[in-house]
């Protein structure tokens, strides 16, 4: 790859995908800054690992770097950017420094709507499990390798392509997994036949059909006819799912792929959405020549990802759950893989919504997601930087979850939101929080206030 430059500066360097980018450069050896609002576990161990951290935003934090690295989140009228182009420093999105970053490689991406960060994380896992040495980039922290972001001298590097900002259109990808497509970014894209269109862009332009694997169980995608290897349920698919069922917190499935018989695979993982993430994760290894007990052995040691349906903790005969599920369709699959595995306990649900946008476009899917709840809790929507929208409030979402379900639902308000659970939980309920903005902190409060 080409000459890095000399150093990098983060905006938002505690930021998943920032961090994962951040981590790549300094096991290369660069010189990392950058800055964020507050410190968080990331950013300390980006600090241990040697970045120069800056808590808050401020001119100050611009020394002199030969790039500064920006996501789409951030706005002009940050200081930092504001002093950067004053003194006309040259600027990087995020996805063009990840584009100069696999340059060398063979990239083999995961995009979708929905299970990129665990589908990308089971990949590289597989890869670095192998031996076979890849980079890697994903959204979540990879509990086997505890990190998000590394650097390897091998052929592959595993990242996601990000669609919501149609950042994943910048890459050539060697070979891809597309997971699904649904309605989702609306704020970016505008319609669903502009994501639609942008997703047959991404398709088209994989290298290497023989190691591109599409979700054939998700209509839009088929409607799209791309080359490579369907997966799923349906026995029309390339790579046919059979014998599925989940054994507590475990996934069994078979696999028929090109002639080949794969049975009885295993993976710590619930849900049949997880055995499609994993299925597809299984082909691609197949088709990068990684022998099946290789494979094997990999998906039975795979801890998982940080945020997806993560356990953080049990007291009081109380269990605790944190998942970033934000989209109906992502609540919908988490709650009744969990359902699944607890059985008869109450299963409580703390749900933050994101973004008056997404809260706006999937106002009236919300009442089926949380179908598989026994309880469910609504705090306030977490806005990640937007204006709010006329008529797109707390009590909105309330109705239409009451509309749409006999549920047991209430609002609370965030600040109440933790003592409100540990005053309401009881011996043998599993609370799961859920959506991606700060509920994730709720689950440790709550644990450290029940009285054990």
């Amino acid at each position: 790859m080409e000459k890095m430059n000399e150093q990098y500066h983060f905006i938002g360097i505690g930021g998943i995908g920032m961090s994962a980018l951040a981590n790549i450069l300094l096991q290369k050896g660069v010189k990392v800054s950058g800055s964020d609002v507050s410190s968080s576990y990331v950013t300390d161990q980006l600090q241990k690992k040697g970045a120069e951290i800056f808590i808050g935003h401020s001119s100050g934090n611009i020394k002199d770097p030969s790039a500064v690295i920006y996501s789409t989140a951030v706005k002009e009228e940050n200081p930092e950017v504001k002093q950067a182009r004053l003194h006309g420093v040259p600027f990087l999105h995020r996805s063009e420094l990840l584009h100069r970053l696999m340059q060398g490689y063979s990239p083999l991406l995961v995009t979708g709507t929905h299970g990129k960060t665990t589908t990308s994380s089971l990949l590289a896992h597989l890869l670095v499990d192998a031996g076979l040495d890849p980079a890697y980039a994903v959204g979540g922290m990879i509990s086997s390798l505890n990190a998000n972001g590394g650097y390897g001298k091998g052929d592959y590097f595993v990242a996601e392509a990000d669609e919501s900002d149609g950042s994943f259109l910048h890459y050539v990808p060697f070979g891809a997994i597309v997971t699904n497509i649904d309605n989702d970014h609306l704020d970016y894209w505008k319609t669903l036949e502009s994501m639609i269109e942008g997703f047959d862009k991404f398709i088209n332009s994989v290298l290497s059909p023989q190691h591109l694997l599409w979700c054939g169980d998700d209509e839009i995608l088929r409607g799209l006819k791309p080359n490579g290897f369907s997966y799923g349920f349906d026995d029309k698919n390339d790579l046919h799912i059979q014998n599925f069922r989940q054994d507590g917190w475990r996934n069994i499935f078979d696999i028929s792929f090109e002639g080949v018989q794969y049975s009885e695979i295993e993976i710590p993982l619930v849900g049949g959405h997880n055995v499609l993430n994993a299925a597809a994760v299984f082909g691609l290894g197949i088709k990068t020549n990684i022998p099946e007990e290789r494979i094997r052995k990999a998906f039975s040691n795979f801890k998982g990802v940080s945020r997806r349906a993560e356990f953080k903790g049990e007291r009081g005969g109380i269990a605790v759950f944190d998942d970033y599920g934000h989209h109906p369709t992502e609540i919908f699959a988490t709650l009744r893989a969990i359902k699944q595995a607890i059985g008869h306990r109450r299963l409580v649900a703390a749900f933050q919504p994101h973004r008056y946008t997404r809260t706006r476009d999937c106002l009236h899917e919300f009442g089926e997601a949380f179908e598989r709840a026994d309880l469910l809790l609504l705090t306030d929507i977490y806005s990640a930087g937007e204006a709010p929208i006329e008529g797109i409030t707390n009590e909105a979402l309330l109705f239409a979850v009451k509309s749409g379900s006999a549920l047991d639902v209430r609002h609370v308000p965030r600040e109440k939101l933790s003592a409100y659970l540990a005053s309401l939980l009881q011996p043998d309920d599993v609370l799961v929080t859920m959506g991606a903005g700060d509920i994730t902190k709720v689950g440790p409060e709550v644990l450290k206030l029940i009285k054990a």
